[in-house]
């Protein structure tokens, strides 16, 4: 059997995959493990996850994939800094291109070969090595790779041709991350509020964003420089920036008023513009009807919706851990391309790549912490009975079942549950339990065989990578954005059959066969992985229910001191990366 691990790391998002014979079979970020959101650092936990998972020791592989090119990366990262060149030893020790190989080796305790895969490469093959399409086109946009920015590509069904792509400093991601965090949102973090804000929103600025960007023949466009700034450590924004707006940067703890609302929109209008354009560009260089994205800004869905509607394709796929997370799943495929000259060819149905935990070890858990706690082993029928009533008599559910998801959408591995048709329940989540911004709407979880009766759209969604408007008679206000827009996730019985069954029950109780799901988190942190993160997210939480697999706890079997203890846990741990500017070391 052939085992390859892709890894990617350093920069934001660090991951490691499994790949065997061809078959992913493990794949999770390094935040999962040590708590730090969007940890770069390597992923050494994620892979010993991925070993154990398989059953493999290092010995037993047979390539590492590394994600980009440290060394073309070191010459981006000289020239953005010139004579200018920080000395710091942590920058210096950033910069090294030795770094990764030495560490793979050090650190992994690897002896094997190492396989080095350009950025936008692995982001390429991330998505149409596993989009099961023949053919297609390939487009990949994020703030920057080595040097890339965006690129065009094709695939017959095996090789990738990259053949046209935009350098750095010229970034559709920068313009967005540049944007955010003039509104105030942290970098690398902030592009989603910015995205759900936009809505509330009216196009009043779109000839000004227009100006920072100036759209050029074929794939090329060129941001206005003067506009930016990408070597300061405080901003990324110039001082003409904000006389071109009329209005200095927004800072985070100011209220957002109606000019902060029509900012955003006006940058989603101009985003969405340009990626039309360049998408039809792609479109008249690739004969063929499918298009694979991948890169940070393919996880806009608001963008893939308008693509996959207006577009010239016929078909869409985007990799549901597009960011540099999924890097690691490219690299890991190319190399597996190298290593056997034969490439992958598979549809990638589901994410639930992660840890899972078995129902004995929950027991223990619970029985040391002296919980109590409903058991409901080999008894679902009644368990998933349970969650639907009290979900629809007004709970919020902590949702803890199988195998971790990979990439940033909580996807009914780990969730957070309400009825959708509550109409005070997004705020309630949003306040008392995610502690976010109000104005962040929420995904809707549906049985994929009922999604055309209650949205407009004609073909799964499992990953929630793509808006489209809601249509249901059955009133929706927890779900249904401002625009009448949701992020749909669809769920069939095969890829996830309890959180199907759990969609089922609830439909089958109240006439609903929709959940409000969101991410298994507080605030600032990673989605939960393990059961103790699960309870300590929970009992910090104003959560009403938590079900551990066939566990189910209510709030009251919490003792105050749980409460107490743990009251103050959250906001210990610094920040991973930097959400001033783009992290560009």
């Amino acid at each position: 059997m052939t085992n390859i691990l892709g890894l990617s790391a350093y920069f934001h998002d660090a991951a490691c995959c499994l790949l065997q014979d061809g078959h992913l079979t493990a794949a999770v970020q390094e935040e999962a493990f040590s708590r730090r959101k969007h940890d770069p650092s390597l992923p050494r936990q994620a892979l010993r996850y991925c070993l154990a998972q398989a059953d493999l020791t290092i010995s037993d592989i047979a390539c590492v994939a590394y994600y980009e090119d440290p060394r073309k990366k070191l010459g981006r990262q000289i020239w953005m800094n010139g004579p200018g060149l920080p000395h710091s030893r942590s920058i210096l020790r950033k910069m090294d291109p030795g770094r990764p190989e030495r560490e793979i080796r050090e650190i992994l305790g690897f002896e094997g070969p190492i396989e080095i895969v350009d950025h936008h490469l692995s982001h390429a093959a991330s998505s149409f090595y596993f989009s099961g399409f023949p053919d297609a086109a390939i487009f990949t946009v994020d703030g920057v790779g080595e040097w890339a920015t965006t690129t065009y590509g094709s695939s017959n069904g095996k090789e990738i041709e990259i053949f046209e792509e935009v350098q750095f400093p010229d970034s559709l991601g920068l313009l967005y991350s540049t944007l955010t965090a003039y509104l105030g949102f942290a970098v690398n973090e902030g592009e989603y509020k910015v995205m759900g804000l936009a809505p509330y929103g009216q196009p009043k600025y779109v000839r000004q964003i227009l100006e920072l960007v100036e759209c050029l023949s074929d794939g090329q466009y060129r941001l206005k420089l003067r506009y930016f700034d990408f070597n300061s450590q405080s901003q990324m924004y110039s001082n003409e920036l904000q006389e071109l707006l009329g209005a200095p940067a927004r800072s985070p703890e100011n209220p957002i008023d109606p000019f902060h609302k029509d900012i955003a929109r006006s940058l989603q209008v101009v985003l969405e513009d340009i990626l039309f354009q360049k998408v039809s560009y792609l479109h008249s260089r690739v004969d063929s009807a499918n298009l694979c994205m991948a890169g940070g800004v393919a996880l806009n869905c608001v963008a893939n919706g308008m693509l996959r509607k207006k577009g010239p394709f016929q078909d869409l796929f985007v990799q549901p851990a597009a960011s540099d997370a999924g890097g690691a799943l490219g690299a890991a495929a190319v190399a597996h391309l190298r290593l056997t000259g034969n490439p992958i060819h598979t549809r990638l149905e589901h994410v639930f790549l992660g840890p899972s935990f078995s129902t004995e070890s929950i027991f223990r858990l619970l029985e040391s912490a002296g919980l109590e706690a409903i058991d409901f082993r080999d008894n679902e029928e009644q368990l998933l009975s349970a969650i639907a009533s009290r979900i629809a008599n007004g709970n919020v559910v902590g949702w803890y079942s199988g195998r971790m998801e990979f990439g940033p959408r909580a996807l009914g591995a780990r969730s957070i549950l309400a009825d959708p048709r509550d109409p005070g329940m997004r705020d309630k989540v949003n306040s008392l339990i995610k502690q976010r911004e109000g104005f962040r709407p929420f995904a809707p979880a549906i049985l994929e065989v009922a999604a055309p009766d209650h949205f407009e759209i004609d073909h799964a969604s499992p990953f929630m990578l793509e808006t489209c408007q809601v249509r249901s008679d059955i009133p929706l206000p927890a779900i249904t954005h401002v625009d009448n827009s949701a992020r749909i996730q669809t769920v069939s019985f095969q890829t996830n059959p309890r959180f199907a069954r759990l969609i089922q029950e609830f439909g089958r109780q109240t006439g609903c066969p929709i959940l409000l799901n969101t991410s298994f988190n507080m605030k600032d942190e990673p989605i939960v992985c393990t059961p103790v993160d699960a309870l300590i997210c929970f009992v910090r939480s104003k959560m009403d229910t938590l079900v551990l697999e066939d566990f189910l706890i209510d709030r009251k079997a919490i003792s105050p001191n749980w409460e107490i203890l743990l009251a103050n846990a959250q906001g210990q741990v610094q920040p991973a990366v930097s959400h001033e500017v783009y992290t560009f070391f």
